[in-house]
């Protein structure tokens, strides 16, 4: 019986040292990214590291990878697509190891406005929804649902009297 020889080929889910940078500009240009995803990406395809520090000097410096440029697109996508608040759109941050002062730029693209009738809305969307009786505990509820998207207590304080709940 005749059988192909894979002896000399990479296990499906590596990528050959001449592909890396060639997929990686591909990862980083279809939306943006961070050094940790990248870093991260090529970790699950078995990239040595001294392959992936040259990689990522590369990304670097033909600007397909731009930390203060992720973290304003990620604040502003996660924010208008998922909802999220300033905390957990900074927790996010963090987890990808995007430094401090990168993260302050990014909440800066969320006009307070904006973030405010959001916040609005996910409360009346959410006050609908939950089927508690009991008027204090449906407001506990919200209040830990809105809290758990990550909007600030004292905001969401604010929302609930507006909202015009006592």
């Amino acid at each position: 019986m005749w059988r192909k020889d894979y002896s000399n080929e990479a296990p499906k889910n590596s990528w050959q040292p001449e592909q890396v940078k060639e997929k990686m500009m591909a990862y980083c240009a279809y939306q943006e990214r961070c050094i940790w995803e990248a870093k991260r990406k090529m970790f699950e395809k078995k990239v040595d590291e001294d392959v992936q520090e040259e990689v990522i000097r590369y990304l670097l410096d033909e600007k397909f990878i731009d930390e203060e440029r992720f973290a304003k697109a990620f604040c502003r996508g996660k924010f208008n697509m998922k909802k999220w608040g300033r905390k957990r759109l900074s927790m996010e941050l963090k987890m990808r190891k995007i430094p401090e002062d990168l993260i302050r730029k990014g909440l800066a693209e969320i006009d307070p406005y904006a973030y405010y009738d959001t916040l609005l809305a996910e409360l009346e969307k959410r006050w609908e929804r939950e089927k508690e009786n009991d008027s204090k505990k449906k407001k506990y509820k919200v209040t830990q649902y809105l809290m758990s998207r990550g909007f600030e207590y004292d905001l969401i304080r604010d929302a609930i009297e507006e909202f015009g709940v006592s």
